[in-house]
């Protein structure tokens, strides 16, 4: 089975923003960048089914590219950043920030989750769809997801992930037997 996982254009977030959960506004540029995302897509298609995080950024896009009905499935959201959802970095005036900085892989974030967390849940989505008799998924979603994804489908190790971070708007094929 192939799987497409396509990561959100840019958001209307100021930078350093911490957000997870929250259903943040696409960026003005969302038109222009969601063009190229659907120029990319159509390179791909057909897809048996298509699915997406149910927050705001990666319905819109799903809708651009042409599946408005996309499966929302609350196991693609981005990780829940807990009390620190919308705060500047900067400005978190937290001291389990600095543990959970160093072990941000394992730790929850304050009332919130781990990356392995999301990780577990991501790769539940993935089993469950895996069980359906599909050749091709598109996969809307955030840039926490996709990485799971890689680390799922043994494309980079949890260690490794964090370093071939998505950008806005790509592409990223994962392949499961």
């Amino acid at each position: 089975m192939k799987i497409v996982l396509i990561r959100h254009t840019r958001v209307d977030v100021a930078p350093g923003t911490c957000y997870g959960w929250t259903d943040v506004p696409v960026a003005k540029t969302f038109e222009a960048e969601a063009a190229v995302t659907k120029a990319r897509l159509q390179l791909c298609g057909p897809f048996d089914a298509v699915y997406t995080s149910p927050l705001t950024r990666a319905r819109l896009l799903a809708a651009y590219c042409g599946y408005p009905d996309a499966t929302p499935d609350d196991r693609l959201k981005e990780m829940n950043m807990g009390r620190w959802e919308m705060e500047r970095y900067d400005d978190i005036d937290d001291p389990y920030l600095q543990q959970w900085y160093d072990d941000y892989l394992h730790l929850p974030t304050h009332d919130g989750e781990s990356f392995t967390d999301q990780l577990a849940r991501v790769s539940a989505f993935l089993d469950d769809v895996r069980q359906q008799p599909y050749r091709q998924v598109a996969v809307f979603a955030h840039a926490g997801v996709l990485v799971a994804a890689t680390i799922y489908a043994g494309i980079y190790t949890l260690e490794e992930a964090w370093q071939h971070v998505p950008e806005y708007g790509s592409l990223q094929l994962i392949e499961n037997g």
